[in-house]
């Protein structure tokens, strides 16, 4: 692993851990677990060793170990045990925490390494649930309470993409089937996290639909274009940051106006703009959903 210099304070830890302040104190002082860094006004800092030490005695102590007998081994010994039990059934745990070092260090090679050893046992569309969408989940609160940088955010983000679109790859030479209907996968103009919309045109392609995806910040007016080429359409966009919170009910009504009016085409919504909405509010062609399982099984 690439040993980077990155200083964390103790929140950062427990941010990143998901073990508590309070606790951490108590770990250092009682069983001597961890040895931080001191400023001159007595602040601890830890650095990435100290990090990934205590994604490995969490990793344990969730999974039923006493602290007090973690803290006989020696670190060696923790990260065996560590790996012991990520090879057994359940490594989600075990490969997000993996991911999150990748990402505190910019570490391409573990990435791959952890992905791997996932897809020797998992599904893509499994790690993606289990794996990659918790990992992401946690990335986000990371961002809000700047315990990691931008940088850190686009570099996971970049990798996990590249598998969907090596996935997504995969399936380009399989013909649809056939008579079937047209899916467009388009973001809102200003809209940039693609992701999710991403994997959803991975799971329409491996079941055999004909998509085409139209990516980030689309001018809702250019989507009639697609009507010269296919008639029964069936639109499907992300809301995760845009449209702002006050002009969905506008976006939804305009795109409904403009584009479901006397046919048969639908709008399907997934994002966390819309986990709330009112769908009493929506005309009867726009479905909002709760998650990306929640679609496909609707298909």
């Amino acid at each position: 692993m690439n040993n980077i210099k990155v200083n964390f304070s103790i929140k950062d830890l427990e941010n990143l851990t998901g073990v508590k302040a309070h606790t951490i104190r108590i770990w250092e002082k009682r069983y001597n677990l961890l040895s931080p860094n001191r400023s001159d006004t007595n602040i601890r800092n830890y650095n990435i060793s100290s990090l990934q030490k205590l994604l490995n005695i969490s990793y344990l102590n969730n999974n039923g170990f006493k602290i007090s007998k973690i803290a006989d081994l020696k670190e060696a010994d923790i990260a065996n045990k560590v790996r012991e039990l990520a090879l057994k059934d359940k490594t989600e745990d075990h490969a997000i925490n993996a991911f999150k070092i990748a990402m505190i260090n910019f570490d391409q090679v573990l990435f791959y390494n952890t992905y791997n050893n996932l897809l020797s046992k998992n599904t893509f569309s499994k790690i993606f649930y289990n794996t990659f969408l918790p990992l992401l989940d946690e990335i986000g609160l990371l961002w809000q309470t700047n315990t990691i940088t931008p940088a850190h955010e686009h570099f996971i983000s970049v990798l996990i993409k590249q598998k969907i679109l090596l996935n997504i790859e995969n399936l380009q030479s399989l013909n649809p089937k056939p008579d079937t209907k047209t899916f467009v996968l388009f973001l809102p103009e200003q809209e940039i996290h693609d992701i999710g919309l991403l994997f959803v045109n991975y799971q329409l392609r491996s079941k055999g639909y004909h998509t085409i995806f139209l990516g980030e910040s689309v001018p809702m007016d250019s989507l009639k274009d697609l009507f010269s080429f296919f008639n029964n359409i069936c639109f499907v966009s992300y809301f995760t940051v845009y449209p702002e919170e006050e002009s969905i009910t506008s976006y939804l009504n305009n795109f409904s106006n403009l584009l479901l009016k006397n046919n048969n085409s639908k709008l399907m919504l997934l994002g966390q703009k819309v986990l709330n909405y009112d769908s009493n509010e929506l005309p009867t062609n726009i479905l909002i959903y709760k998650s990306i399982e929640n679609l496909v099984k609707d298909l």
